[in-house]
């Protein structure tokens, strides 16, 4: 038909990879934050076992595509929102919390600014 562009073949093929791919990502995500909280013997832990018989009852085939496939996807890049982000609030706790009393000086260095300075020292800086 005159005045349709089709894109061209091989951004076709990314666009149909990236889709199929984004499952696998899904689980290598979930499978990653589980590490980073079990270490190296996550693989021995119900939610190691959980999360990969999920992945496997919900893989797609040519004869099978239905609702819940889609459901399930939706429901493990949840999950693995809900675990990052459980992680970096930890590491933000850890950083930001239970120091005690601050002083001034490391109030405003923890937001990245400088008090400053009286010149010519009136007595009471150090």
């Amino acid at each position: 038909m005159p005045g349709s562009r089709r894109a061209p073949l091989h951004s076709q093929h990314r666009s149909k990879m990236a889709a199929l791919s984004s499952p696998l990502r899904v689980c290598r995500g979930i499978l990653k934050e589980l590490r980073a909280i079990q270490g190296p013997s996550y693989k021995k832990s119900l939610a190691y076992n959980y999360v990969m018989d999920q992945f496997r009852k919900n893989k797609v085939t040519g004869e099978r595509y239905c609702r819940a496939k889609q459901e399930a996807h939706h429901a493990s890049h949840t999950y693995l929102c809900l675990l990052a982000s459980t992680r970096n609030h930890l590491v933000l706790h850890n950083l930001y919390h239970g120091k005690g009393e601050r002083s001034p000086e490391e109030v405003a260095s923890l937001v990245g600014l400088r008090l400053p300075t009286q010149p010519g020292g009136k007595g009471w800086e150090k």
